[in-house]
């Protein structure tokens, strides 16, 4: 079974690793919720620091 992948630099859905386009392709969904959240705390720096960037 092959999974839906997006490229990354034309936008458009496909089934194939390499897009038509040559761009790269990815999966589009998130990760899965886990109640642990391991890099929680990285993402909340992260988040921080990019509204600090923007004020």
């Amino acid at each position: 079974m092959k999974a839906l992948l997006k490229c990354k630099t034309c936008g458009q859905y496909t089934l194939q690793k390499p897009c038509s386009c040559g761009g790269e392709a990815v999966q589009p969904y998130p990760a899965k919720y886990s109640p642990e959240d391991k890099y929680g705390e990285y993402r909340r720096k992260a988040k921080k620091e990019i509204e600090a960037n923007q004020s």
